[in-house]
């Protein structure tokens, strides 16, 4: 059987939001439950990962992740670590990452998952922060950690990867000492912490997102329905481990459906020529990239490859533009399925296979989420209105929301107003119940009385194709209160000009409402971003108030 033809787990959407139920133990632990459960197969595939220049490949069974994350947790008890110990956790993509998470997880310690792209200060901060007790990193990034080591007292226990660090605890040379025979592993109620995530912090200093156990389990949704796994594929996230999409993507819905999973430990600049080989290569059968990956596989020469393997393809962490969609469809075959949530949860909104696809739109709420859009009271809109993406959690909060943001009980209470969680983005729904992402709520730009979503205007100029990357902002105007700015990143072989400006003004007129289009263009080399690839439009709005 043709592996695009393999019915989708999900069927009828309408009859699975009815009907599923997420049963909940009042113990859990990843580790033992579902990590040391697939090891009972002995040669159940948990994952593959490969070098930077994507050979080598190392596979690892859950026998073996069983077994390295034992030993794991016995170098942690040997070093002192306890329950509830903080652990600040910054590997690049690398197995040695699965195998400390679940170690930590089978001890009760709560990792800090965090991204190597954080300069000093950054870890500094995250690290004082949270009062972490335990640094978990590469030879590579371990002088980061020196830098600000004196100026963070909570630290105890330093342990390094790929080499020898004077102070520093060799995990190599531990491992090879430790027993794979772990005599007790801890028993976690569903309200214990399970980790700890920085927001990305595009607003203000990072927050700090505090996750439960039920957390893990609540991704069977985000597996199961909107990446539609079974335990036969082979399942590719492109995502940092640092980010919390590498939770969404390759480590809990995945392995407990029994998912084997793909690593690449990408170095240097982004090669989506690599990308490519890289699917068709290893016959990635699961596909899921940020819309900026998929913007740069279609301009490649996409008719080179063979994409027989790969069957589902899913994309998340802002919204993907239609052009884009249509273009892979088109050359590929397949449907790119857009799917909504945050740091703070599992997935709450998606395209799934068994639903009619609307390009650009979010999709429908996912199962066990009760979404609507809201006015700042709280009050349910009607279709075609604007407002604010909330999730309801009264009377009952639903499973994977997370917990609260750590030590901050302000920023905790701004989220949840009465029956709801404010997610902070803003969008509409149709009367057929899909959601239309606008933008965060400070992102709207009103211009003459209307009300204008950057990403709308993004996704137009995206279509054209001297545009790589856009962002769009509102800007201070005497006569309209605000204009559209457009900054834009060209692709390869255009050149800035007033002649390129008024192409793209008059394209964006063509393809949208005529007064949405960007009155000022400027075209720029790189968009800011957070570390976890979004585009920063506050930085953009700042750069302005500034000239």
């Amino acid at each position: 059987m043709n592996g695009k033809s393999i019915e989708p787990n999900m069927v009828n959407y309408e009859e699975t939001r009815r009907s599923f139920r997420l049963e909940v133990p009042d113990y859990f632990n990843f580790g033992s439950d579902v990590v040391d459960k697939w090891a009972e197969a002995r040669t159940k595939v948990a994952l593959i990962a490969v070098d930077p220049s994507g050979e080598n490949p190392r596979t690892f069974t859950f026998w073996d992740i069983k077994n390295l994350s034992n030993r794991f947790a016995n170098v942690l008890k040997k070093h002192g670590a306890e329950k509830g110990d903080l652990a600040f956790i910054m590997l690049p993509r690398i197995p040695e990452w699965h195998i400390c998470m679940v170690g930590m997880f089978k001890l009760g310690v709560i990792p800090i998952p965090s991204t190597i792209l954080l300069t000093p200060r950054d870890i500094e901060y995250r690290i004082n922060r949270a009062e972490a007790k335990i640094v978990i990193t590469d030879v590579e990034n371990a002088s980061k950690i020196e830098e600000i080591r004196k100026k963070c007292p909570s630290l105890k226990t330093l342990i390094v990867l790929g080499g020898e660090r004077n102070g520093w605890i060799s995990y190599e040379e531990e491992m090879k000492e430790a027993s794979r025979r772990l005599d007790c592993v801890e028993k976690m109620r569903m309200e214990d912490t399970l980790l700890i995530y920085f927001t990305s912090g595009t607003e203000a200093y990072p927050k700090m997102v505090r996750h439960t156990q039920e957390y893990a389990l609540a991704h069977i949704v985000t597996a199961r329905f909107w990446q539609d796994l079974k335990p036969t594929d082979l399942h590719w996230t492109l995502s940092d481990t640092g980010w919390a999409k590498a939770a969404w993507g390759y480590l809990f819905g995945q392995w407990i459906i029994g998912t084997a999973v793909f690593q690449w430990n990408m170095k240097g600049k982004f090669n989506p020529e690599m990308v490519l080989e890289l699917l068709e290569k290893y016959g990635i059968t699961v596909f899921c990239a940020p819309p900026t990956v998929y913007r740069m596989l279609v301009r490649e020469n996409l008719e080179k490859y063979d994409f027989s393997e790969l069957r589902h393809c899913v994309s998340a962490g802002e919204p993907l533009n239609p052009e884009v969609i249509r273009i892979w469809r088109e050359k590929t075959g397949i449907a790119i399925h857009d799917g909504y949530g945050q740091t703070e949860t599992v997935n709450v909104i998606a395209n799934y296979r068994c639903m009619r696809l609307k390009p650009g739109s979010m999709g429908k709420p996912a199962p066990g989420w009760d979404v609507a859009i809201v006015d700042d009271d709280g009050n349910p809109l009607p279709p075609n209105t604007e407002g604010h993406i909330a999730i309801r959690v009264k009377p009952k909060r639903p499973i994977g929301l997370f917990a609260e943001y750590w030590k901050d009980p302000k920023g905790t209470s701004s989220r949840f107003r009465g029956e709801w969680y404010f997610t902070g983005d803003k969008a509409y729904v149709d009367e057929e119940g899909y959601f239309w992402f606008i933008g965060r709520a400070d992102d709207v730009i009103k211009s003459s009385g209307y009300r204008i979503s950057p990403f709308e205007v993004e996704s137009a100029l995206i279509e054209h194709p001297a545009v790589l990357e856009a962002a769009v902002i509102g800007v201070p105007d005497d006569i309209r209160g605000q204009i559209v700015k457009a900054f834009i990143v060209l692709s390869k072989d255009y050149q800035p000009s007033e002649e390129l400006i008024e192409e793209l003004q008059n394209h964006v007129k063509r393809v949208t409402a005529p007064y949405k289009y960007p009155r000022k263009i400027e075209f720029v080399k790189a968009l800011p971003k957070t570390i976890s690839g979004k585009i920063r439009r506050k930085a953009l709005r700042m750069r302005e108030i500034k000239k």
